[in-house]
């Protein structure tokens, strides 16, 4: 029987992956797409974007620094924001980006999922030791 250990603890590359996540969210307007945005806000989206991925980049840094759970749970609600947001804002028409934020914004919560999961129990003293 294999051991699932390793999904059983907080590691580091999970925060690393946080921030790549981030990062990709931060460019994705840009990424070249089958036709053009014709949407009325497409401001409102690339900030959208921008603003989302550099709060899930800091989120995964600062989880990288000192865990805290209060950031598993921001991360968490900001990735169902990122799923939500292509309808709420009114970009839902642009297929790539709305497949896109929603499969990120997807992963984000995913990814915050795994890490609460992991820290639930562990007190104050065990959670500053992250990275250690």
């Amino acid at each position: 029987m294999s051991d699932f250990g390793f999904l059983n603890t907080h590691r580091t590359w999970e925060d690393w992956c946080g921030m790549l996540l981030g990062a990709l969210i931060v460019v994705s307007p840009w990424f070249p797409v089958q036709e053009q945005p014709t949407i009325v806000g497409h401001q409102t989206m690339i900030l959208n974007a921008v603003a989302v991925g550099l709060v899930v980049f800091g989120l995964s840094q600062l989880e990288y620094v000192a865990l805290q759970r209060w950031q598993e749970v921001m991360t968490i609600l900001i990735g169902l924001w990122l799923s939500a947001s292509p309808y709420v804002i009114g970009y839902s028409g642009e297929g790539f980006l709305r497949v896109y934020h929603t499969s990120l914004g997807a992963v984000v919560v995913l990814l915050g999922i795994l890490q609460l999961w992991q820290d639930w129990d562990l007190n104050d003293q065990d959670m500053l030791k992250h990275g250690q």
